[in-house]
């Protein structure tokens, strides 16, 4: 496997992963102030996004640091169900509605 990098912080050694995963936790926790601070919908939208995409770093960081990869796998299921849920939701701002409501229905 690889050797991962360690900094001595006093007597805790703590390696490159573990300070990589405090990092997007960090991140996350800012992003959750700007979705709740956001002055428009669109604010608040890129900040649920970004903070799923985050959740998927921090799956995959998991993942490695346990040693089990399936995390992986969820990880990419959770990073589609984000992109689909986010197009869905900017599509229904956008429009008002998620689709065509003339679709099947004959004209007169």
């Amino acid at each position: 496997m690889f050797e991962v990098a360690a900094i001595e912080v006093g007597a805790i050694k703590v390696g490159a992963i573990e300070v990589g995963a405090l990092a997007v936790v960090l991140t996350m926790g800012l992003v959750l102030i700007r979705g709740i601070l956001g002055p428009t919908i669109y604010d608040r939208i890129l900040a649920v996004n970004t903070f799923g995409t985050k959740t998927v770093l921090l799956l995959g960081l998991w993942g490695y640091m346990t040693g089990r990869p399936e995390f992986l796998d969820i990880a990419l299921v959770y990073a589609l169900i984000n992109f689909i849920g986010t197009v869905a939701v900017l599509k229904f701002f956008e429009h008002g509605d998620l689709g065509d409501r003339d679709q099947g229905v004959p004209r007169r």
